[in-house]
């Protein structure tokens, strides 16, 4: 018969191999997710139920899974913040009390798994504070993201003291044991084995690495006050940390997979992080699919990725093509429907198909609960641009109604523009110039075709509406710019940047079309000083315009590409 502490060992032994059962069931749960395995997977997922909430409410923005993933997330904070002990100080206490190494490694990684829960916790909690685009939020955000800094670099800094104890140990039985003996899985200062601090440090590096990102795109205006909380935002860090996740064996290592092809091909063209290179990270997004093509070979969201790659290549009929195929392998999960849909009326209004365009955004304007006044809009303007002008004053008046989210820049332009197309009557040429607008604000006019670009053109010239000059000269010197056409783009964005009409009913003619002139100056290395200027200027002389935040991060990248930048 087994004594107590051969019990109380084969217990911690137990404990020991439930918990890294888990870490793997959990990693094949996510795959099996990713792979549309949306039903099978949800029994695995009850353990990380935080997670899944979290990863549903970002790609749904919908209020109520917010909260819900909030809620869940403090939740699961205060269960792990239960021993905070630090992970040094604790293996020398079991060592000065002679436990077994194996014991003592299960509570090491517990605890250090705990400690990043809680941290990731914090991280995700701040990114939903992000995604509401508020001054509070942002703030509320920085205050959350300043502990889970803390936590993070304790992790870190605890995991690599470890990794170094374990290098020495293997260095050492390398010379004094047989190979048998000198394996990777030998334990640790009689605690913690290297396979273990491998997914440990995989797992650290995810949230880690998020955030910094999160924090290297907070808008430059409140990066002082960032920076008082006492830490930096370094996206070349984020980048780094996430690649080393996406390779480990941690369960969050398919996330953050996904995190890089978000950042690639999602926020960095849209934010124009890297100026105005729109194809800038697309060999890394096409390298990071073609490495997990095998993994995934029918997941939905990896096929939307190969999608946006597609798009953002000006290859629109192949994205379409992909958008459509992860539409019908993700016939069971609602969320990733709705992102299909919403790109697939983007690439629609991109090759002028208007009708496709407004039934893709009807639906979500009727299904989804994210920002129906948006959807609303755009249903209204591609259904005018369409020819359809009596439904889409119809839909212009809905979206009033459906304005619900008062401190919203996407919703306050919504209902602004539909109220003045409303006022003025419609027209279809009205209705295009509504489409470009959008196209222009989401940075995807440079995926449009020259022959696509040339129809816009024409439509811009017959559009004679007094209100809408300014908006028309600053769309033409765009599409201008699109063709290379630097002279006159330059004419277009001048007179743009003139229209003091115009101003008062469009805020941000003015501040966008002194920018885009500031970034075509930067192009010449005569004019650089000149190009500095404007943007300076229309980084300073403007305030209280449409889009404000999105054009300062814009201005700071730019800045930044002359390493005269304020830090990071």
């Amino acid at each position: 018969m087994a004594g107590p502490e051969q019990s109380q060992q084969q217990q911690q032994v137990e404990e020991k191999a439930e918990h890294i059962d888990d870490a793997e069931m959990a990693l094949q749960g996510i795959n099996m997710l990713l792979n549309n395995g949306f039903k099978e997977s949800d029994e695995l997922f009850r353990r990380y139920r935080y997670f899944c909430l979290f990863v549903n409410a970002m790609m749904t923005f919908e209020e109520e899974k917010m909260q819900t993933a909030c809620d869940d997330l403090r939740t699961t904070e205060k269960l792990c913040e239960s021993d905070s002990a630090g992970v040094i100080e604790t293996i020398r206490n079991k060592i000065k009390k002679s436990m077994d190494s194996q014991r003592s490694g299960v509570v090491v990684v517990d605890r250090l798994q705990r400690q990043i829960i809680v941290a990731d916790c914090q991280v995700y909690l701040a990114v939903l504070s992000f995604v509401k685009q508020e001054l509070s939020a942002y703030i509320k955000g920085g205050w959350i993201l300043r502990k889970a800094w803390k936590m993070y670099n304790k992790c870190h800094s605890d995991i690599s003291q470890l990794q170094e104890a374990c290098q020495r140990r293997s260095s050492v039985n390398q010379d004094s044991l047989s190979a048998d003996n000198a394996n990777h899985n030998a334990p640790v200062e009689n605690a913690v084995t290297a396979e273990a601090l491998d997914r440990l440090k995989g797992s650290v590096s995810f949230g880690y690495g998020l955030f910094h990102l999160c924090i290297s795109m907070v808008p430059p205006h409140l990066l002082k006050i960032i920076n008082l909380l006492g830490f930096p935002g370094d996206r070349l860090q984020g980048l780094s940390s996430l690649m080393y996740a996406s390779e480990s064996k941690d369960m969050k290592a398919p996330l953050a997979t996904l995190a890089l092809l978000w950042y690639h091909t999602v926020v960095l063209p849209f934010f124009a992080l890297d100026g105005s290179d729109t194809h800038a990270g697309l060999l890394e997004a096409k390298a990071i699919l073609q490495r997990k093509s095998v993994v995934y070979p029918n997941s939905s969201l990896f096929m939307f990725f190969k999608g946006r790659v597609q798009r953002l290549e000006c290859h629109i009929n192949s994205a379409l093509a992909c958008f459509h195929d992860a539409l019908e392998l993700a016939s069971d999960q609602r969320e990733i429907q709705h992102v299909c849909l919403y790109e697939i009326g983007w690439c629609s209004m991109i090759e002028m198909n208007f009708e496709d365009a407004y039934r893709s955004f009807e639906r979500l304007k009727n299904e989804s609960r994210w920002s129906q006044c948006y959807y609303a809009y755009l249903t209204g303007v591609c259904q005018g641009a369409s020819g359809d002008l009596d439904g889409a004053t119809g839909v212009f008046k809905d979206v009033q109604k459906l304005f619900k989210r008062k401190n919203n820049q996407i919703e306050q332009f919504a209902v602004k523009r539909a109220d003045r197309l409303r006022k003025i009557s419609p027209t279809r040429e009205l209705c295009i110039l509504g489409v470009i607008e959008v196209l222009y604000l989401w940075k995807a006019l440079p995926n449009c075709s020259s022959s696509k670009l040339q129809i816009m053109n024409q439509v811009l010239q017959s559009v004679d509406e007094a209100s809408c000059r300014g908006l028309k000269h600053l769309l033409l010197g765009a599409i201008h710019k699109c063709h290379g056409n630097m002279r006159d783009a330059v004419q277009s964005f001048q007179l743009a940047a003139r229209d003091d009409y115009g101003r008062q009913i469009n805020s941000y003619i003015q501040p966008y079309a002194v920018y885009e002139l500031g970034c075509i100056l930067l192009a010449q290395p005569e004019t650089v000083g000149k190009g500095r200027s404007l943007l300076l200027q229309a980084k300073e002389d403007f305030t209280g315009y449409d889009f404000e935040n999105r054009l300062h991060v814009r201005i700071h990248s730019a800045l930044a590409s002359l390493k005269e930048v304020v830090p990071q």
